[in-house]
């Protein structure tokens, strides 16, 4: 469907810099998009992950379960940059306190 050069709903792009993988998510993180983001982030090895969520628009429980997993698979070597809206859930959710989560 032409969306008339609207913005992507999704994208999950990949840059690695030696051992740190930094992944950047656009857009609406849910039930369809949220292993694709998950999976962007595993398919490189790293000693180091970086997951930019500051263009994320919409965060939702599959979402946070895709993140926790990374945190899980990346114990003291992951840090979020989570947008205002991911910043939010994470509060609401009671993981806004987590190391992995960048300070505002």
């Amino acid at each position: 469907m032409d969306q008339g050069g609207a913005a992507p709903v999704f994208s999950a792009r990949t840059e690695t810099d030696g051992d740190h993988v930094r992944v950047v998510v656009v857009g609406e993180v849910d039930m369809a998009t949220a292993d694709t983001m998950l999976q962007a982030a595993l398919r490189e090895p790293a000693g180091r992950v970086t997951l930019d969520l500051r263009e994320v628009t919409f965060f939702d429980s599959a979402a946070i379960h895709a993140v926790v997993r990374l945190a899980q698979r990346f114990p003291g070597v992951l840090t979020v940059l989570p947008s205002r809206q991911v910043r939010r859930v994470l509060e609401i959710s009671g993981l806004a306190g987590q190391d992995w989560v960048a300070p505002a």
